[in-house]
């Protein structure tokens, strides 16, 4: 993926890790927006890549929207929807790639960068991670639908309503990331647990990630119904053949994602 100029990829050993590479602060640029949108699309469909680890350079995973760059973008009618569907679009990117998206919160998220952070499957934070969401102070609203995944009623509308920040420790103790780790240890982390997931079976793990997304906004009988169904089509697979036979012959199973 060379043709990327603010979103730096890295692929190996059937991990793809994404860098926002925006500086000074990885705000979401029409530029960064469709980049990422584009490297998830294509994500989906490599069958190499089997886990996608997101982070950010720098101090700051992502400050936001761009707002100094609002009015080179929005000019004239129909660009504030167009702007708009785009932002949209790249969030869904995250949550319906493939492949499952570990996120690893190397700094401030905000706003648009809090979104990305709840799209993703699995979240990781440094000690120096915070989450926000400061449009109120700038007479704007975003994210909060999102954010609605991750925090509870009165903590989500305290944050949108105030502008104050949940640092890393805070989001751990709620049970929001999975560690909280010392900005040193958070790519190592990341990567363990990305690792895991790709020993896994790549059917398995694509179509258990589309089913949990599926079923996210069901009831419980038509949730597990499907999940039933799900489960039906996975087990006719080959690779949930070898992990049964891998099983019962006490072998690591050898995984063709067929």
């Amino acid at each position: 993926m060379n043709d990327l100029t603010q979103l730096r990829v890295e692929m190996r050993d059937h991990i793809a890790v994404l860098t926002l590479d925006a500086p000074p602060v990885n705000a979401l640029t029409r530029t960064l927006n469709d980049e990422l949108t584009l490297a998830l699309d294509r994500i989906s469909e490599m069958p190499e890549i089997r886990v996608v680890v997101l982070t950010g350079q720098g101090k700051v995973f992502c400050a936001g929207a761009d707002l100094k760059g609002r009015a080179d973008v929005i000019k004239g009618p129909g660009d504030l929807p167009a702007h708009s569907r785009r932002t949209r679009e790249c969030f869904h990117a995250i949550r319906e790639c493939a492949k499952p998206v570990i996120v690893a919160i190397n700094g401030a998220a905000l706003g648009a960068g809090l979104a990305m952070v709840a799209s993703a499957d699995v979240l990781v934070a440094s000690e120096k991670a915070t989450l926000g969401l400061p449009e109120v102070d700038v007479g704007l609203l975003g994210g909060c639908r999102h954010a609605m995944r991750l925090f509870p009623h009165s903590r989500l509308r305290r944050m949108a309503l105030t502008g104050e920040r949940m640092p890393g420790a805070e989001m751990y103790r709620l049970g929001i990331v999975e560690a909280c780790t010392s900005p040193e240890e958070l790519m190592p982390t990341a990567l363990a647990l990305a690792q895991t997931i790709a020993s896994k079976s790549p059917v398995s793990t694509r179509m258990g990630k589309h089913t949990m997304n599926v079923i996210e906004d069901m009831s419980l009988r038509d949730g597990y119904r499907y999940e039933q169904d799900m489960t039906a089509v996975i087990a006719n697979t080959d690779d949930a053949r070898e992990a049964q036979a891998a099983f019962r012959e006490k072998r690591t199973p050898v995984f063709t994602g067929r």
